[in-house]
């Protein structure tokens, strides 16, 4: 019998409230909006195991093509929890990380345009890479590295 293989990971998802300033927040980034549409019906329910749900998703992807992040803002039903300002020794998703050219440009930008708030410092790690973690728009969590001495 042949053995299964993994073909990829196709995406990270995250639950918003604000799918219009999530997607800027990202844009901001680097990514690019791949599309927006809503899912709902009795099958999308089957594959989540929330009956009646109504999501808008937006994919968004990374200039490679490689890596896609799916934001979901569910219409139906409501919210049941939030997480997103939990500590970053909490159980669970904790963030996503982005290689970026300038973190320190970067960083710089979410903080003016969108209010972010990087969370410790920016850190050389061993002259490899200089690593934040900043708090972004609805307080998503997301990690930044830069790679030092291509």
């Amino acid at each position: 019998m042949a053995e299964n293989k993994l073909l990829r990971m196709d995406n990270v998802g995250i639950v918003v409230e604000s799918l219009d300033e999530v997607i800027l927040f990202f844009e901001e980034i680097g990514l690019r909006l791949e599309g927006r549409s809503t899912i709902e019906g009795e099958w999308a329910g089957r594959v989540t195991g929330v009956a009646g749900q109504v999501v808008e998703i937006a994919m968004m992807v990374t200039p490679d093509g490689h890596s896609k992040l799916e934001l979901s803002r569910f219409i139906k039903p409501g919210v049941i929890a939030d997480h997103r300002h939990a500590p970053v020794n909490a159980l669970g998703y904790l963030r996503t990380m982005f290689a970026v050219e300038d973190v320190e440009e970067l960083v710089s930008r979410l903080i003016k345009k969108h209010g972010a708030e990087l969370v410790g410092e920016i850190v050389n790690y061993q002259n490899v890479y200089k690593l934040c973690y900043v708090r972004g728009t609805e307080g998503i969590l997301i990690g930044l590295a830069e790679q030092l001495n291509d």
